[in-house]
């Protein structure tokens, strides 16, 4: 089966593919959608749900895990992000994807042992659960939205339950 992991964010919304077979996850592929900050809000979530429904349309996924909203410091920029995790929420829905939601804290436990690792030891534990090497010019939008879709696979198979 085809997991989704969104990592959200109305600048760059990280989109992390994965495989998961016979209670093995490994990575297919990722990408990071950007949107541009002189366009209106409108304008931008269009970009990101329109790319998502092509990510869609091409992958077919069944399952996808957004990261929730844990904390925010600026009222507007929570606000914001808010309206970006119901765009991409409502997409995928309309998609008929199953989707999941999990806190920072709960996919960096599940994927790294601690849940207040840093971006640095998120991304090198993502590389060890996929077996695979990132070019350090990969993006931490989406080696988050990978280790979102790795915390969803661990629950999937049963190795790590966070449902």
């Amino acid at each position: 089966m085809i997991i989704f992991g969104i990592d959200p964010g109305l600048n760059n919304t990280g989109v992390g593919i994965l495989d998961v077979y016979e209670k093995k996850i490994s990575y297919n592929t990722h990408c990071v959608i950007k949107t541009n900050a002189k366009n209106s809000l409108p304008e931008r979530l269009k970009t990101i749900c329109s790319s998502l429904q092509n990510l869609y349309t091409e992958y077919k996924p069944e399952y996808a895990a957004v990261e929730d909203i844990f904390y925010s410091v600026n009222v507007k920029s929570a606000i914001l992000l808010g309206q970006t995790r119901g765009a991409i929420i409502a997409t995928l829905l309309g998609c008929n994807v199953e989707m999941f939601e999990f806190t920072a804290l709960q996919i960096k436990k599940s994927v790294v042992g601690y849940g207040k690792a840093d971006k640095h030891q998120v991304k090198k534990l993502v590389e060890l659960h996929l077996g695979k090497t990132f070019d350090k010019k990969i993006p931490l939008d989406a080696t988050d939205a990978l280790a979102c879709g790795i915390c969803l696979g661990l629950s999937l198979t049963g190795k790590y339950n966070v449902l």
